[in-house]
């Protein structure tokens, strides 16, 4: 049985070792990126725990390729129990000591594949927000000079010509070099938004679980990739039952309970993550306003009509994602397909 125990605190340049063993620590040294890897693989298979940070996911591949036993810890668990002041020796010995707390939660990692479509959903959301950005930006500063965008004379682009074109509305040329320049940005942004969406759907073709998460009501690529990074783990799963992931991701009430009663409250907006819940309620919205005037054909779409005609499209959207949740969780853990039940 192996009782060693080693933290490591992950840098940039430097990655701080700390060894525990036979209740004392051995050793608590800094290592370069090129030593540790020559150590990690010189080293008898140990339990080692990495703080979850940038590099955690490769140094856990890494070293569970070399045999070792390896978990990831939350950073602000470590925050919490690092005693006198914060450096990388007192942070590895956190990690050390955080992970014999009893029942720890360590974190999932990612695999290789996880890590590529997570980074792929990155890349998109970043140039959406600088194509909204500097969408805002033009608007706001055509309105400076009066000039209103509007779908009577062609929308933005068409208000962007009526300006550069125009020779008498007092526009000199640096400005309207300047609006060329910022407009061309802007398009440059819209076909990367459009490329990075084309090699998410070609990406999905080559994931199975993500191939079957799309046939849910109101997923679509970027959900599908969304709900697998958030369910999906390397090695194990995080999450029990579905609930927990809906609990996770905000969409069931808060819970308040004590001595023996029971107080649930209202979906809570402090969530890690509310762009997931965000997308997921507005995919669901959009299908609960497809049926809310059609037959339903499926079970699901008449207990979804009956939820509208009760509370309306919002809670019945709600309900939708809460639902897609559990299903996508029973889906993966279970690698079955999805069926729907006509009526």
């Amino acid at each position: 049985m192996n009782n060693t125990t080693i933290g490591v605190d992950l840098a940039k340049d430097v990655i701080q070792v700390c060894v525990f063993s036979q209740q004392k620590i051995i050793s608590n040294t800094e290592m370069n990126v090129a030593d540790f890897a020559i150590w990690l693989t010189q080293r008898k298979p140990s339990t080692i725990v990495f703080e979850a940070c940038g590099t955690s996911n490769y140094w856990k591949q890494k070293a569970t390729s070399l045999g070792h036993t390896v978990h990831l810890i939350s950073a602000k668990l470590v925050n919490v129990v690092r005693q006198q002041q914060k450096n990388d020796k007192n942070d590895a010995l956190a990690i050390v000591q955080a992970s014999h707390l009893p029942n720890v939660k360590f974190i999932k990692g990612k695999t290789l594949e996880q890590q590529q479509l997570q980074s792929l959903i990155r890349i998109r959301d970043l140039a959406v927000k600088q194509k909204t950005a500097i969408k805002n930006q033009i608007k706001a500063l055509l309105l400076e000079l009066n000039i209103r965008v509007s779908t009577k004379n062609g929308g933005l682009n068409g208000t962007i010509q009526l300006v550069l074109e125009d020779a008498e509305n007092g526009c000199a040329m640096y400005f309207r070099q300047a609006i060329s320049t910022v407009w061309k940005t802007y398009l440059q942004l819209c076909q990367s938004v459009s490329k990075y969406d084309k090699v998410i759907v070609r990406a999905i073709r080559k994931s199975p679980e993500c191939k079957r998460l799309i046939q849910l009501e109101g997923v679509g690529p970027i959900n599908a990739i969304n709900l697998y990074l958030a369910i999906g783990c390397s090695d194990s799963m995080v999450f029990k039952q579905g609930k927990d992931v809906s609990a996770c991701i905000g969409l069931t009430p808060v819970q308040h309970s004590s001595g023996g009663k029971t107080k649930l409250g209202k979906i809570s907006k402090n969530i890690r993550n509310q762009m997931l819940r965000s997308q997921l309620v507005t995919g669901a919205f959009t299908f609960v306003n497809s049926i809310a005037k059609k037959e339903a054909k499926t079970e699901k779409e008449r207990w979804l009509k009956s939820l509208i005609d009760r509370k309306g499209k919002k809670c019945a959207s709600v309900a939708l994602a809460n639902k897609t949740v559990r299903t996508a969780f029973s889906m993966i853990t279970k690698n079955t397909e999805y069926k729907v039940t006509p009526v």
